[in-house]
């Protein structure tokens, strides 16, 4: 009787109710789409970092985080990958590389560019550069002379696949190393900078340009899922106690994009907040007209002996039912406002650079997770009932007599 009861009275007056249904569904629509754009922001952002090279864990010679030099390698990668065989979860993948600074130059131009030699077929399910060749082949496992340029840096030197490019840089020995390579492949990256700053050819040639032998500089780990990557490099570490070597997870590789993901989190509460209090005055002042023009309905049913606990709880009712239904709605725009999204993005590439400077990825896909949908809610709903008690306590104690006075 009492759900009945309240039903009819917010549509005694439609406009007003529809006018607190529309704050609603905005505000919770909002809340749910705009959370879902910066949860997909920060996602795009961990996925660039873990994807450019970084991985879920990586495993250097201790010195080399702080002094990432030729000098400063892993001797013996054999060792470390028996015990990753036997430690890594299941479908985990794992690759060694060569990282080091050098100058590339054409005829016409020169910059300065990090190579990394790599393990082309572990490489490909390991990071952005198995699949981001769109010019010209991948490499192979017997590429001696080949390498892949990135496409921005192929614009800048004016130069394409089948071309040379000139590699020179220092040498295990302390040497100038320098060869000549030949353009196999552009790539594309999600950043310009990556296809500025990065130039790849196979593990085996860099090791025999830098005179390392089988030494690398760095081992890369992709694990199932990123929320292993804590504990499964503490185990790794344990295990390698004793051979001098850093295992560090991607936080700890990556420590501002961990402050970045820290602060959306904070942000979005945030935003959750600003968005209830601007839908929550409407809510208050709409609710609160309601409340003086049913006046001396409230004074008749208190004269008629209805406890003031009862008018409280019919306006509560009242309000509860209007936020359920903005809920209701609000959810599923939101929803299907982020579905839409997901098939392609909102793509950024006309604002690359400043994107790019942010670590942001060009395009954003929204990404909905469950705490911030029932968060959203949540706020709603309680900080909703929480506004509506006002009027409901005003409509509560007024008096007969307060009532057949007033016009």
């Amino acid at each position: 009787m009492d759900l009945q009861i309240a039903w009819r009275n917010i549509w005694r007056n439609p406009r007003r109710t529809t006018v607190i249904l529309i704050a609603v569904v905005i505000g919770v629509w909002s809340m749910i789409f705009l959370g879902a754009l910066m949860r997909g922001i920060i996602r795009g952002m961990i996925h660039n970092g873990i994807t450019t090279l970084t991985g879920h864990i990586q495993i250097h010679q201790q010195q080399y985080p702080d002094d990432p030099s030729i000098d400063n390698s892993i001797d013996d990668p054999a060792a470390i990958t028996q015990v990753l065989e036997q430690q890594l979860p299941d479908g985990s993948h794992w690759a060694t590389r060569v990282r080091v600074n050098a100058i590339a130059s054409n005829a016409r131009h020169n910059a300065s560019v990090t190579l990394v030699g790599i393990d082309p077929p572990k490489e490909k399910s390991l990071s952005f550069i198995g699949s981001a060749v769109t010019q010209g082949r991948y490499l192979e496992a017997d590429d001696t002379n080949a390498i892949l340029v990135g496409r921005a840096l192929t614009k800048r030197f004016e130069t394409k696949p089948g071309r040379k490019l000139i590699l020179m840089t220092q040498d295990n020995t302390g040497q100038i190393a320098s060869k000549a390579f030949r353009i196999a492949g552009i790539f594309q990256a999600e950043m310009e900078s990556t296809e500025k700053s990065y130039l790849f050819i196979t593990r085996k040639a860099a090791q025999n340009m830098l005179k390392m032998g089988p030494a690398v500089s760095e081992i890369s780990i992709l694990l199932p899922s990123p929320d292993q990557a804590s504990q499964t490099a503490q185990r790794l570490d344990t295990q390698l106690a004793g051979q001098q070597l850093a295992v560090r997870s991607w936080q700890e590789a990556l420590p501002l994009l961990q402050s970045y993901l820290e602060l959306y989190d904070s942000f979005i509460l945030i935003w959750f907040v600003v968005v209830f209090v601007a839908m929550g005055f409407g809510i208050l002042n709409t609710t609160l007209m309601a409340v003086f023009e049913r006046m001396r309905e409230f004074g008749l049913l208190k004269a008629l002996g209805m406890r003031p606990i009862r008018i409280v709880k019919g306006i509560l009712t009242e309000a509860l039912i209007i936020l359920f239904v903005g809920m209701l709605i609000g959810n599923g725009l939101g929803l299907f406002s982020c579905y839409a999204l997901s098939f392609h993005g909102i793509d950024l590439s006309a604002l690359a650079q400043g994107v790019e400077y942010a670590g942001m990825s060009r395009v954003i896909i929204p990404q909905v997770i469950a705490k911030d949908l029932l968060g959203a809610n949540l706020v709603v709903l309680l900080l909703g009932l929480l506004v509506c008690l006002y009027p409901a306590v005003k409509a509560a104690r007024f008096t007969p007599v307060e009532a057949m006075v007033h016009n």
